[in-house]
């Protein structure tokens, strides 16, 4: 997934807002090759939790609904981590079953000053770190 520092930038800021609770939301991207993401969609965490995230199934087809009618498509999850590093936990590669081919950005906060992002691919229990490429904003 490419994606610029202002999406970078507003996600972190997403995940220091909600903090100590985990925050979560979705990345549209283009239907194309690319996958540039184009926005990002905050979500509430229904879990309010610093261990967990969990987004209402009404407001995730909310937001997915809203990502096509654009003409984009869901590209990525994200979610913080608030004291651990970003890598996914068994509750993020459980809950990842349901979502192939979707990237899983990971906001880790357990540095303050210095937030860590970090995308995977999750396919059973198989995780594999992929590229977070980030692009400059007037980037093609």
């Amino acid at each position: 997934m490419l994606i610029g520092s202002e999406l970078l930038a507003e996600m972190v800021a997403h995940a220091r807002e909600d903090a100590p609770n985990e925050c979560c939301g979705v990345v549209a991207v283009q239907r194309d090759a690319s996958r540039r993401a184009v926005a990002i969609h905050r979500a509430r965490n229904a879990a309010a939790s610093p261990l967990r995230f969990e987004i209402d199934g009404l407001e995730v087809l909310r937001i997915i609904e809203s990502i096509e009618d654009g003409g984009l498509e869901l590209g990525g999850i994200y979610h913080s981590h608030t004291r651990t590093a970003p890598y996914p936990s068994q509750t993020d590669i459980n809950f990842a079953a349901g979502w192939p081919g979707v990237e899983w950005v990971i906001i880790g906060l357990a540095e303050r000053e210095r937030p860590q992002l970090r995308s995977y691919l999750i396919d059973g229990a198989q995780v594999e770190e992929v590229p977070l490429d980030e692009v400059g904003e007037g980037s093609a």
